[in-house]
């Protein structure tokens, strides 16, 4: 979490116009072309779904399920948007509806600990890291799913409050209040880890 790499990969300007590129090549049915982008951008895909979902295996369904959606959409894609915010949008609609059909929360033993090397960390600060990541998780879980995606992809991904907007389909002022208020609630819920 804290001092995890940003999610998505870095793009200049090269960079969007090889992407452009190659989503025309794309979407005119060149495979290769299409795992290019795959290729680029499945990592990071994958670490946003897993982010959202907090569950490895329904994010790699997710993630799955929106590269073959993206694939059959490529010929109507118009890039009135980059392609990474294209890719993200699907991919964050494709984690919503999860997130929204879901009935019990995701058990958090699912969810993986880092290890850290045993020279590094005590058995008692371990043990604190490991309780306070799961009051994150739990504080994440209780967030409206609306709110923890602009929260995910504005905190941890590092998206700006206009590009989030983009992505999620919604005005940057409805972004900016979003994420105000998944941060007051986790700063709540944090409060005894401060």
């Amino acid at each position: 979490m804290p001092g995890d790499e940003k999610t998505r990969p870095p793009v200049d300007a090269e960079g969007a116009l090889r992407d452009a590129l190659l989503a025309v090549r794309a979407g005119q049915g060149d495979e290769e072309a299409f795992e290019a982008l795959v290729r680029r951008y499945a990592p990071a895909l994958l670490r946003l779904a897993t982010r959202l979902l907090g569950n490895r295996a329904e994010a790699e369904d997710a993630v799955q399920e929106s590269l073959v959606s993206a694939w059959r959409k490529l010929p109507e894609f118009r890039q009135q948007a980059s392609f990474q915010t294209w890719i993200y949008r699907i991919v964050s609609n494709r984690c919503l509806n999860v997130l929204r059909s879901r009935r019990p929360l995701t058990g958090l033993d699912s969810i993986p600990e880092p290890a850290a090397p045993d020279h590094l960390v005590s058995p008692e600060r371990s043990a604190e890291s490991q309780a306070a990541a799961k009051a994150l998780f739990e504080a994440l879980a209780r967030l409206s799913p609306e709110q923890r995606v602009c929260w995910v992809l504005r905190e941890m991904d590092g998206l700006t409050h206009e590009e989030i907007a983009e992505t999620v389909g919604i005005r940057p002022e409805a972004v900016r209040g979003r994420v105000f208020r998944a941060r007051r609630c986790l700063t709540e819920a944090m409060g005894a880890w401060r």
